[in-house]
């Protein structure tokens, strides 16, 4: 079975990496044309992005538990600019996480995919020419599914499938400074407030009979910050950024378990916990 999941996450890396290398071809060609027949239209107006990113990514429940691994994927970004400015951005990414808990024992290789799809508002602050700075706030949704299903750990704990889902809005700031040749660099910082969760529980994988639970998550926090190099070349873009994604969520709710539709007198709740993402991306920008 090792051997099976490592074959379909080498397969699904080896996706991820044909699908930015046709997006990218498709973008260059398309951007290039682009740029030919769109000289009367403002370059700073419209500006899509796309391109891969890797990331370390660390789940913990305090005393409870935690998993730990790599992440690979792609982010793409749209940008309407004329100081207003709107952003639409979105990305996709996948990999594999080992569990160690004191109490389950330990399990390797479980597939986690992430979804994240965000919208931000802001107006460009020119202090001097080169130099602008973009408050900004937004809505966003955040999808996580971790993937135990037909997997037991080191003491005989079957895993199941848990999907996680945050709704937020970010509230932050972006600092640019322009150099010469076409060269800048920036920071942004923000602050996530977080709206709700839902923490969905497919218990019944694990166990015939038991409920799939549901907990409402209603408290908790987000914050990421980021630094980041660009080159720009005529209509497109080259932009380095490393980055961190923290998240601080609340005990969910406590909701009853039942087998064949009995409750067994058990409550299930997620408990509190944090994540932390820190990675880099190289975007691609027309």
């Amino acid at each position: 079975m090792k051997r099976q999941r490592d074959s379909s996450a080498r397969l699904v890396l080896r996706s991820i990496y044909m699908l930015f290398m046709v997006t990218f071809s498709i973008t260059l060609s398309v951007s290039l044309s682009f740029a030919q027949a769109t000289q009367s239209i403002s370059k700073s107006l419209h500006t899509w992005e796309v391109g891969p990113e890797i990331s370390l990514i660390e789940y913990k429940e305090p005393d409870v538990m935690s998993e730990k691994g790599p992440m690979y994927g792609i982010d793409a970004a749209y940008t309407y600019r004329n100081n207003v400015m709107i952003k639409v951005a979105g990305r996709y990414s996948y990999g594999q996480v080992d569990y160690d808990s004191s109490g389950s024992g330990t399990m390797s290789n479980i597939s986690d995919n992430l979804f994240e799809i965000r919208a931000l508002g802001g107006y460009d602050f020119k202090f001097v020419s080169s130099f602008t700075i973009t408050p900004f706030i937004g809505f966003g949704y955040r999808y996580l599914s971790d993937n135990t299903s037909g997997q037991v750990t080191s003491t005989g704990k079957k895993g199941y499938l848990r999907e996680s889902n945050y709704y937020y809005s970010p509230i932050g700031i972006e600092a640019v400074n322009a150099f010469d040749n076409g060269w800048s660099a920036g920071v942004i910082l923000e602050y996530d407030y977080f709206w709700k969760g839902m923490q969905k529980s497919y218990l019944s994988k694990a166990v015939a009979g038991l409920n799939d639970v549901s907990n409402n998550q209603n408290g908790g926090y987000g914050g990421r910050g980021s630094i980041f190099v660009k080159k720009q070349r005529g209509r497109m873009s080259y932009t380095l950024e490393p980055f961190i994604r923290y998240w601080n969520i609340d005990k969910s709710d406590v909701q009853s378990v039942t087998y064949n539709g009995s409750y067994i007198g058990v409550g299930a709740y997620e408990p509190k916990n944090q994540s932390t993402e820190i990675g880099v991306k190289f975007m691609v920008g027309f």
